[in-house]
């Protein structure tokens, strides 16, 4: 009986490690696609959408400043910065729960700031927080890349 109780206990112990992560892998494919999404949306200049995607407390640290969700907004909206496109080299994902993601992309960015087009590698950290069963994107930092390997 005792070793029947192990077995048991153990054959539950993996199938709930293999359900949490298999739920973990889900996560990070949905936000990989968010974020992918997000990009297009910012070539786009889609401003309603992102509205609805960006947290109301969410921070965009970006080379000239950081600022909240309505000045990114805004700055979309007007063109003052057009994210015209974005060429994911590498992502990663870090699930920390079912609510709380960290996705960092390699990026080579072609923008138009003001009159002038430029293109930087960033690495990007963007951070997702589940609210309501629903991503919402809390943090967009942009960390300039002084070498590149491509």
């Amino acid at each position: 009986m005792m070793n029947k109780n192990l077995i048991l206990g153990a054959l539950m112990a993996f199938l709930s490690i293999t359900v949490a992560m298999a739920q973990s892998t889900d996560i990070e494919q949905e936000i990989k696609e968010l974020s992918a999404q997000k990009w297009q949306w910012m070539a786009d200049k889609d401003a309603d959408k992102l509205a609805e995607l960006f947290h109301d407390k969410a921070k965009f640290v970006h080379m000239g400043g950081t600022w909240g969700k309505d000045r990114e907004v805004d700055i979309i909206r007007s063109g003052g910065i057009h994210y015209k496109k974005a060429e994911i080299h590498e992502t990663m994902v870090e699930v920390l729960n079912d609510k709380t993601a960290i996705l960092w992309n390699r990026i080579t960015l072609l923008a138009v700031v003001g009159n002038n087009e430029v293109t930087n590698p960033f690495m990007v950290t963007e951070v997702y927080v589940k609210e309501n069963g629903t991503w919402k994107l809390a943090d967009l930092t942009f960390s300039k890349i002084l070498q590149t390997s491509e």
